[in-house]
């Protein structure tokens, strides 16, 4: 399994889907493996779960710093 691309995947449907992005909000390990339909080990769904947070983190950032741009 690719980790990596099973976050960007999660991550793009994340973003697309508001109801999806509240339950991961609420229940992050749920969300995911409901979203990759099968049941993982603990510590591969926590690593999913990281680096979904942290790549939703970069792009909230991301999206923060180009609306600061256009105010200058």
């Amino acid at each position: 399994m690719d980790i990596k691309a099973q976050i960007e995947e999660i991550v793009k449907k994340l973003q697309n889907d508001k109801t999806l992005a509240e339950d991961f909000k609420k229940d992050p390990i749920k969300a995911v493996e409901k979203l990759l339909g099968v049941d993982l080990p603990d510590d591969t769904i926590k690593k999913i779960v990281d680096g979904v947070k942290a790549a939703l983190a970069g792009s909230q950032l991301s999206g923060a710093l180009d609306k600061l741009k256009k105010i200058f």
